[in-house]
Formats: structure tokens, sequence, C-alpha cells
């Protein structure tokens, strides 16, 4: 299983298998973000089995599903509230990892992380790095916009 550190408490992943949940729990995780709407594919547990596996296993669960064109700055505030509000490190997934990672970007919470780190998190999850820029760019404009 990879997992990569994104910050100090977010971790992102693809999809677990609900069997990996004790796992994650035993490597110090508390909660799970699971970023996939129900669905999606015919081989996705469902948010009601992780749910399950998440609490059987002594981790919190948080479901907030989002579509690669359709995440908002509302999804990204919700996703940043459900880490924030986390007792200890999270996990957050989707299919392949992506889409929790472009959530994280849109938080604006980067801390502090120069866009060449950013875009070597984002290979380690094999993503399109202009993809990537392009995300990196379109946050740290909204920002800009946010000071002034």
């Amino acid at each position: 299983m990879i997992v990569i550190a994104v910050t100090r408490k977010l971790w992102v992943m693809r999809q677990p298998d609900v069997w990996e949940f004790a796992d994650l729990a035993g490597r110090g995780f508390t909660t799970v973000i699971n970023n996939r709407p129900d669905g999606e594919d015919v081989a996705q547990p469902g948010s009601e089995a992780e749910e399950r596996a998440a609490h059987e296993a002594g981790l919190g669960y948080v479901h907030l599903p989002v579509t690669s064109t359709g995440m908002t700055q509302t999804d990204a505030r919700r996703f940043q509230e459900a880490i924030d509000a986390a007792p200890g490190p999270v996990i957050a997934h989707c299919r392949s990892g992506a889409r929790s990672f472009f959530l994280w970007i849109m938080t604006g919470e980067l801390e502090g992380k120069r866009d060449d780190e950013v875009l070597a998190l984002a290979n380690e999850l094999h993503l399109d790095p202009n993809a990537v820029a392009a995300k990196i760019a379109a946050r740290r404009h909204l920002s800009a916009g946010e000071h002034t």
C-alpha cells in the first residue's frame, strides 16, 4: 500500500480495500476521508462498507464525494475542516489519489511549499504535471485576490 505524505497531517492514497483499514490504523492514521462518489466503479467498496471498516479499525470516517470536474471551493473548505477536526494524521483517498491531492491544493494550505515541491508530490501520484501546475497557479491567483 502506497501512501504519500502531503503535509504533516495529510496523506493521500488510491482506493484502499476495506481489509487495509486496520493497517492504516496500525500506521497511526486516525481518520479516513473518502472523496469518491458511491457507484463510481463496480469494484469500489462504497461508503457504507468503508465507514463500517473504518469504525471497526478505530478510525474516524468522512465521506466527501467529489468529481474531478465538479470540485468547488466549498468542497475544499469542507475537506480542510475535516482535516482540522481529526485528532491525528488523516488519509484521504479517491480512485487514484488525484482528487484528494487537488482538493488539498484548492484549500490553499500549501504549508509554504514551493511549486516544485508540490509538483514532486504530484509526480509520486503519477499526475499530469501540466494539470497540477494549472491548479497551483489558479489557487495562488485566488489566494492573492483574497488578500487584496
